[in-house]
């Protein structure tokens, strides 16, 4: 019995319209891109483990897709460490690959081993799938495309200004609009977990309070009393559960409670900054707000931090985020490159695109002309045209055997192709072609003499 076939949970397989409709996506980010001065780069789909261990906390670890070693790999494991079934123990001796987790880390690697090639500040654009064994749900997947764009060499704020500019400029193209960019710094962070005692426990405070949209404050207070928060702490930090009303309101309340963390007052003054050059710019369709619970579990954040949330009434997680990392190339040997980045979630975006149906109408048209084939000297004519029109660009096919007309018909409709061609008998006898319209249903005929007055109608 044959085996029934099937693939990975958490990946997909995409159709011809699937995939015009991603690369629509892509084409449109991918301008942006270009148009802000950013270079492209790639990196393999796999690094060494060592490279992005360790990188993303506790539970990004987790996720990672780790590649085992070729050839009898379970011999290298001792006795001793096999029976421990110690997952931890036994990883390293069979292990020394894994899948990438992103791209920016990849990045940081590629800075370090690149660095005299470099012309700082150094702007890249990166568009590849990334891979993460997270629990597979509605725009949630095990495999997915990342489109980053990063800068590094440069600590001036007006890169940040600069990447909520790109964030609206893809956005506005898209048509996608209501989209807010959501905003915090990881140094008002710190200076809240100072404030309240919980210094030390920064990274379990910072991983929990990023939960609040998902597991609600109880959830948050409860993760952060297990990680050893205490309750005094926790109610120290309850204005950051309050909802408020304007950006204003939000710094007003950072200014009392951050008074006495210097470390605090710093990222309250870079999150104004930004704040008030983008109100200066302006942006065309995206809302810049202020998120004090946004937190970005990433360990690698140092400063500025950003998620983007789709327009209200759209179920759908985050379709964006990045951030500020001072040093991220230092855990490669680069110390005091600064570099900030934002990426853009394709799989997510793609989404909603398609729940608003903000898709142009025409996406689909893999085809734009198709020739009827009535036989073989009628063939020969009509290869003989669509060899013309695809010389100019014109997206045009023949049917590949004298199938009965109706089949064929049946094929144009399927390919949603716009204007079918017949050249019969008739027709080379007169030197000419016939064109039918398929959505209004009439017709034209045209000379093979002047197949430019077709193309120009086609244009």
């Amino acid at each position: 019995m044959a085996q029934k076939p099937s693939i990975p949970k958490g990946t997909r397989d995409f159709t011809p319209s699937e995939i015009a409709k991603r690369n629509y996506i892509f084409d449109i980010i991918k301008k942006n891109f270009q148009t802000y001065g950013f270079q492209p780069i790639e990196t393999p789909s796999f690094e060494n483990s060592d490279t992005l261990l360790g990188k993303y906390g506790e539970e990004g670890d987790r996720l990672i897709f780790k590649i085992l070693n070729s050839g009898d790999f379970i011999n290298k494991v001792d006795d001793v460490t096999y029976s421990s079934k110690d997952s931890n123990s036994i990883a390293p001796k069979i292990t020394e690959k894994a899948l990438r987790y992103d791209l920016t880390v990849p990045f940081a690697r590629y800075v370090v081993m690149h660095q005299n090639e470099i012309d700082f500040p150094f702007k890249r654009y990166q568009i590849q799938p990334v891979w993460r064994a997270d629990r597979p749900q509605k725009g949630r997947f095990r495999e997915f495309f990342q489109c980053d764009a990063d800068v590094v060499g440069s600590d001036s704020l007006l890169q940040e200004v600069e990447l909520i500019q790109l964030y609206d400029a893809v956005f506005s193209e898209l048509k996608l609009e209501g989209v807010t960019i959501k905003m915090n710094n990881r140094k008002i962070l710190a200076g809240i977990a100072e404030v309240i005692g919980a210094k030390h426990l920064l990274i379990d405070f910072t991983v929990a309070l990023d939960k609040l949209d998902k597991i609600g404050e109880d959830g948050v207070k409860n993760e952060m009393l297990a990680k050893g928060i205490s309750q005094e702490a926790i109610e120290k930090a309850s204005p950051l559960f309050l909802s408020q009303s304007s950006n204003d309101e939000q710094l007003n309340s950072l200014d009392t409670l951050l008074k006495d963390s210097k470390e605090g007052k710093k990222g309250l003054e870079e999150l104004r900054f930004i704040m008030n050059t983008v109100s200066n710019l302006g942006l065309q369709t995206a809302k810049l707000a202020i998120d004090v619970t946004l937190a970005r579990g990433l360990n690698y954040y140092t400063g500025a931090i950003f998620e983007v949330a789709a327009p209200e009434g759209v179920s759908m997680g985050s379709i964006g985020g990045g951030g500020r990392y001072d040093d991220l190339t230092g855990i490669f040997g680069l110390k005091d490159v600064s570099g900030v980045g934002i990426s853009f979630g394709l799989d997510r975006i793609y989404l909603v695109l398609e729940e608003l149906g903000l898709f142009p109408k025409a996406i689909d048209q893999s085809l734009q002309v198709l020739c009827v084939n009535f036989g073989d000297k009628e063939a020969m004519a009509a290869l003989k045209l669509v060899t013309q029109l695809r010389k100019v660009g014109v997206k045009a096919d023949i049917y590949p055997s004298s199938a009965k007309m109706q089949k064929q018909m049946k094929y144009a409709n399927n390919r949603n192709v716009p204007y079918v061609v017949l050249i019969g008998n008739q027709e080379l006898d007169t030197n000419t072609f016939i064109v039918k319209n398929m959505k209004e249903g009439s017709q034209e005929e045209y000379s093979l003499d002047k197949v430019s007055d077709f193309i120009a109608h086609l244009n």
